[in-house]
């Protein structure tokens, strides 16, 4: 008698899920949603065609799969920052955490949420303006800590928590591309702190 065994569909054996998805956040985060081709994927992945639609669908499935992983790190700039009980360390953790975070050398350089889109053609309008509400939703949190803060004291009166969010967004994007550029931590720390201490002179009451 002659036992045959089912071929198997998708996953190959010892496919680990976490990894390939860590390895497809790797790539969209070094070449951008548009920048980044299947073959790319798979290749990084470890995986074939098949496997990478089964287990996460299409390319775009993928980003956000990706993203998602990438957002919900513990150790997210954030999430860290928002750790600290004062909004002055809140603001310092933030901005020496992104440059310390966007030149680490252990992933790709400058923020995988910011770098994805970059490039994005009339094409990817989709993916650029759902991230672009991914970034709206992280700027309310900054919004929501420094109303906090302006409420319980902390921020000057004449401070406007919308504003003051809109500066830090915009900080972190040029902190996001200058290292992505080459721009070494030291540098980013020097510009990170100027840039802290100046919010903090003006907008913290001492």
């Amino acid at each position: 008698m002659t036992t045959t065994k089912a071929a198997c569909v998708g996953r190959p054996r010892g496919f680990d899920i976490d990894l390939a998805l860590e390895q497809a956040l790797n790539v969209f985060w070094r070449n951008g949603y548009e920048g980044t081709s299947l073959n790319e994927l798979t290749e990084a992945m470890g995986i074939k065609k098949p496997s990478l639609y089964a287990a996460f669908g299409n390319k775009e499935q993928l980003f956000f799969k990706a993203i998602d992983l990438y957002e919900n790190r513990p150790d997210s700039l954030i999430n860290i920052a928002f750790q600290h009980e004062r909004v002055a360390d809140v603001i310092r953790g933030l901005l020496l955490g992104a440059a310390a975070q966007f030149t680490d050398c252990s992933h790709p350089q400058g923020c995988a949420l910011m770098n994805s889109t970059f490039s994005c053609n009339e094409a990817s309008e989709s993916i650029k303006q759902t991230v672009l509400k991914r970034k709206s939703k992280h700027k309310q949190r900054l919004v929501d800590r420094f109303e906090l803060a302006q409420n319980q004291g902390e921020l000057q009166e004449s401070c406007d928590p919308e504003v003051l969010a809109s500066l830090m967004t915009a900080l972190f994007q040029g902190l996001s591309m200058q290292a992505s550029e080459g721009a070494s931590l030291d540098e980013l720390q020097k510009v990170a702190t100027m840039a802290a201490e100046g919010i903090l002179t003006v907008n913290v009451k001492r």
